[in-house]
């Protein structure tokens, strides 16, 4: 037998949680830097490129002016000659270069450094020896421009060869000037130490700012969390507070609303709780005292005593049955709504109630519609319709339907002595009935099954004569939605057959 890898949790011990705060400020800290980074690596490639193609672009205006010395010649009071040798030419083109910031320049004669400016230029070519012997190496009789990053420095430079035929010797010598490329860079590099302090002095102070405003929109959250924790089955009373138009206070509306949902069914539970301990305690009394003063050895008090046992077990067992019907209507789908022709249900229904023991039926108008109802359940509503009619109200019924608007009507009416005005209003809550008995659940299923297709249950006066009409309003289109529990005071539409 393995051993388990799983490592059991120790119970009180919870993990390590990172807040929603901390989170949204490091997200909006990284997202930040992020940016900054990619703003200040494409400010200094573009700036890097631009530096080392101006740096080229002076070479060759060196190169250009050079080769307009040598080819304009020496000039004397307002007259050119010939260039008396290389060398001269070479001088001249040493005394006229413009002198530039991070430059250095020099004229090569015999392969050293053998001119260089009057003025003192920022590179000085004899720190790096090896540079000369480099450039009178590699010129031939062409210029040449190439870059030199040896012996510590790094350098880009143009070579100009400048050469006289029939000069004295020697015939060629060398004109070179060079750009420190460190030195040109150090400029953006200290750009760029600038931007990186300044940038990480922006991110603390966003780091900052979303601290404090994620505290103030998440302070909403943090009370609900502690409400939540405070909040228990003997306590749904307290409710968060709602400031603002934003989404928290939206979400703070909603677990109101949720809460009021959750109080709401707390208080019904207890409240079906207490009525069914009510309602068991009565018939066990009755049978627990009947059963204490019985004669066990009167035979006809036996029997009296069975049957009454018999029927309060029925009526308990009435209750308890009445009560499941009314749980599976409150579950997550109490009906399954399809097309039904109202005329072809109404017959069907009225052919079953004259089933019922005591019950005289008569059809009434019926009316010729197509509507998305449970056909069993609203089959099961009218038929405790019916069954009321009988025991309430003589058991002669007549059931039709009507059309009105977008909204059919299925009704039971009897004869009996109707409802008092001050009683339609309770009489379809749970565990409300009349003197004549029953578990007080069956107009509130009826009501419950109206509720669920997304219409209501009443009663009402009929146009004429004693008794009363109780009726099913239900709207024509789809429009069904979980039943609620009705409360009291809940009024009735009036209705006419």
């Amino acid at each position: 037998m393995s051993a388990s890898n799983t490592t059991p949790t120790t119970p009180g011990k919870r993990q390590r949680i990172v807040s929603v705060r901390t989170r949204i400020v490091a997200t909006i800290t990284l997202v930040a830097a992020l940016g900054f980074l990619a703003v200040g690596v494409t400010l200094y490639v573009v700036e890097h490129g631009k530096i080392l193609a101006q740096i080229d672009e002076r070479l060759e205006a060196n190169l250009e002016s050079a080769r307009f010395i040598v080819e304009q010649g020496a000039v004397t009071n307002g007259t050119t000659e010939p260039w008396p040798s290389a060398t001269a030419a070479l001088e001249a083109v040493v005394q006229r270069m413009s002198p530039d910031d991070n430059t250095g320049a020099a004229g090569i004669v015999n392969g050293r450094a053998a001119l260089v400016p009057g003025v003192p230029l920022d590179v000085d070519l004899l720190v790096a020896p090896g540079f000369i012997d480099h450039i009178d190496a590699t010129i031939s009789d062409q210029p040449r421009r190439g870059t030199y990053a040896e012996e510590g420095v790094t350098w880009r430079y143009v070579g100009i060869p400048i050469t006289l035929a029939g000069s004295p010797a020697p015939e060629t010598v060398v004109f070179t000037m060079v750009y420190d490329v460190s030195a040109e860079l150090e400029e953006i590099n200290e750009l760029a130490v600038l931007y990186l302090v300044t940038a990480g002095i922006v991110l603390v102070l966003t780091a900052g700012a979303a601290w404090v405003v994620a505290g103030r929109l998440l302070r909403p959250l943090r009370q609900m969390r502690r409400t939540a924790e405070r909040i228990s089955a003997r306590s749904l009373s307290e409710r968060l507070p709602v400031h603002g138009r934003d989404d928290v206070s939206e979400l703070a509306g909603t677990m109101n609303a949720m809460l009021d949902r959750l109080d709401a069914a707390m208080d019904s539970q207890r409240q079906l709780v207490s009525d069914v301990g009510h309602e068991l305690k009565t018939p066990m009394t009755i049978v627990r005292g009947y059963l204490e003063v019985m004669d066990t050895t009167d035979p006809a008090d036996v029997r009296d005593t069975q049957n009454l046992a018999i029927d309060e077990l029925d009526r308990m067992a009435q209750l308890v049955q009445d009560l499941a019907s009314s749980a599976r209507l409150h579950g997550p789908a109490p009906i399954s709504p399809v097309a039904t022709d109202a005329s072809d249900l109404l017959h069907q229904i009225i052919r079953k109630a004259e089933g019922i023991d005591g019950a005289t039926v008569t059809a009434g108008p019926i009316a010729d519609v197509v509507f998305p109802v449970d056909p069993a359940r609203i089959t099961q509503a009218l038929l405790q319709l019916a069954q009321n009619g009988v025991t309430h109200g003589g058991g002669e019924l007549i059931i039709g339907s009507t059309v009105r608007d977008d909204t059919v009507h299925l009704w039971v009416r009897d004869h009996g002595r109707g409802v008092p005005p001050e009683a339609r209003d309770t009489i379809f809550e749970r565990f409300q009935r009349s003197d004549a008995g029953g578990s007080g659940l069956g107009l509130n299923i009826v009501d419950v099954i109206a509720r669920a297709h997304g219409g209501s249950a009443g009663v009402a006066d009929p146009p004429s004569g004693s008794g009363a009409v109780f009726y099913l309003s239900l709207p024509r289109l789809a429009s069904a939605t979980a039943p609620a529990e009705r409360t009291p005071g809940h009024g009735v539409d009036s209705h006419r057959r």
